[in-house]
């Protein structure tokens, strides 16, 4: 069996890339972690560093690396929890979001919250849904909001509400000269700048622009960046299109049923801690004036 404390001076040496510095780190002697380190590749059955340096990672011990980190997270982020409630302190709160969402519906929840809870302690994650969806899969965070995860074997899913797609392009774009709503005949010959939110968009006209794109941007800001440099055009949810800089424009489409799902993701068989319970009833609480205020649709 691999223990916890194994995995900490496997984690600690690949990051620092020697066994000294892991030693002092870890306040071990440089020996001790050396017969750690053999009994965990005994253990695995394979050798995790590719030379006695220990300066660089076979292919086992990067995904050994990426896994391990996740196994002490969540272990440390469930023993945090333990301490809280033993220390009588009211506890902490881990969420993670979508962009969107980080920037726009929650800032209207949090002053209120924080308010009545001044020794309350928050972190905020922001990431696309597959972030999302892979931290609170690990622990790393107690609630997620974004869109629905492609498996749901170890999560739960609750729909909050839904906001359309929007065409992203350059205020100079030729699509600005059309009045109406986008058809997708409009953006035949678009170069298409692919992002994590309209991965689940499956409307034949999509996939066809989708079909010849060879640009893929994560982050929000630097997608618009690269819209009102001319690069192309993008597809993002209403709220996430909802705060456009100088030179960018939102174009709504005609295909009014190219719209994404958000969801509350929670781990399936956890128990909520109070603080995670608290916020989640504020936000079921406040969703319907959110959906009329930042005009999405409910369910």
């Amino acid at each position: 069996m691999i223990k916890l404390e194994a995995l900490r001076v496997f984690i600690s040496v690949a990051e620092l890339g020697n066994i000294k510095e892991a030693a002092r780190k870890l306040g071990r002697t440089a020996s001790a972690i050396s017969m750690t380190l053999k009994q965990l590749e005994d253990e695995i059955g394979s050798p995790l560093f590719a030379s006695d340096r220990k300066n660089s990672l076979t292919a086992l011990g990067t995904f050994m690396l990426d896994t391990g980190r996740l196994q002490v997270n969540g272990y440390d982020n469930a023993l945090r929890k333990m301490h809280a409630f033993a220390d009588n302190r009211i506890g902490n709160l881990s969420l993670a979001s979508v962009p969107s969402v980080a920037t726009t519906l929650i800032p209207i929840l949090m002053p209120a919250f924080v308010a009545s809870r001044p020794d309350v302690e928050i972190e905020l994650f922001d990431d696309d849904t597959f972030g999302v969806t892979a931290m609170v899969e690990a622990g790393q965070a107690d609630m997620g909001i974004a869109g629905q995860p492609t498996s749901d074997a170890l999560l739960s899913f609750v729909p909050l509400f839904r906001d359309q797609f929007k065409v992203i392009c350059s205020s100079n774009s030729r699509l600005m000269e059309i009045s109406t709503p986008l058809e997708w005949t409009d953006l035949e010959g678009e170069s298409l700048i692919l992002n994590g939110a309209s991965d689940s968009i499956t409307a034949p006209g999509y996939q066809q622009l989708k079909s010849n794109a060879s640009f893929t941007v994560r982050n929000v800001s630097s997608l618009m960046a690269h819209a009102k440099a001319g690069l192309g055009i993008t597809l993002l949810p209403a709220l996430a299109a909802s705060h456009m800089e100088e030179g960018v424009k939102a174009l709504a489409l005609a295909d009014t049923s190219i719209s994404r799902t958000v969801g509350l993701i929670e781990r399936r068989g956890t128990t909520r801690n109070p603080i995670a319970e608290a916020f989640l009833e504020l936000l079921l609480e406040e969703m319907p004036n959110l959906i009329v205020r930042l005009k999405l649709s409910s369910f």
